[in-house]
């Protein structure tokens, strides 16, 4: 008899972009990158996606996602809130996802989630600043700090009472910036709403 695997959630967080494209509609900016992300997470094998959200944006939750799809409400988009909704709703584990990296691959929330079955946390630092991804197994470890994705992934091996607890796995790019803009190939599949936005009309 073999054991149970771990029951596993991929969540975005759809928090306000901390930056938009000159010229572009910020509503809009908002909504493609939702849409882009909730797309990248329906591609997904062996783990059970979402959303989390403030509560005035359940409107904009609903316009994104399917209608299986959980919606955590959550009275702040940090990690530990995340995680905690997330573990109410009885998964052994989880991911953050940024919601400004519309054309992450896929692989590499595999790899962000790969060191939980060894280790109790893993991030993903983002190319551009900030965190890509943070995983977990749940409940959360005591010490982790109360972070979102703007943190950086060495202050949370910091945290730990020993750096080894921590993984620090490959990460990607964010639009963040400018910076995050100029790195996005249009060869990579997928992010047609965001790619939409940004072609010349």
């Amino acid at each position: 008899m073999t054991d149970q695997p771990p029951r596993r959630t991929v969540v975005v967080p759809l928090s306000p972009p901390s930056w938009t494209p000159p010229g572009v509609d910020a509503a809009g900016w908002r909504h493609a990158l939702a849409e882009d992300v909730v797309d990248l997470l329906a591609t997904l094998a062996e783990v059970e996606p979402a959303v989390a959200v403030l509560p005035g944006d359940r409107e904009l939750a609903a316009a994104v996602v399917w209608p299986t799809m959980p919606v955590y409400e959550v009275p702040e988009l940090t990690a530990n809130a995340i995680f905690a909704a997330a573990g109410a709703d009885g998964y052994d584990q989880a991911a953050i996802v940024a919601p400004d990296a519309p054309d992450l691959p896929a692989m590499l929330i595999g790899k962000l989630l790969r060191p939980l079955s060894s280790r109790p946390l893993a991030v993903a630092p983002g190319a551009t600043g900030g965190l890509l991804g943070l995983a977990a197994r749940l409940p959360v470890p005591g010490w982790l700090p109360d972070i979102d994705l703007t943190a950086d992934a060495e202050s949370v091996r910091a945290a730990a009472p020993h750096p080894g607890e921590v993984s620090i796995v490959p990460g990607w790019h964010r639009l963040s910036g400018p910076d995050g803009l100029s790195r996005l190939d249009p060869a990579l599949e997928g992010w047609e709403a965001t790619r939409a936005l940004l072609s010349p009309a």
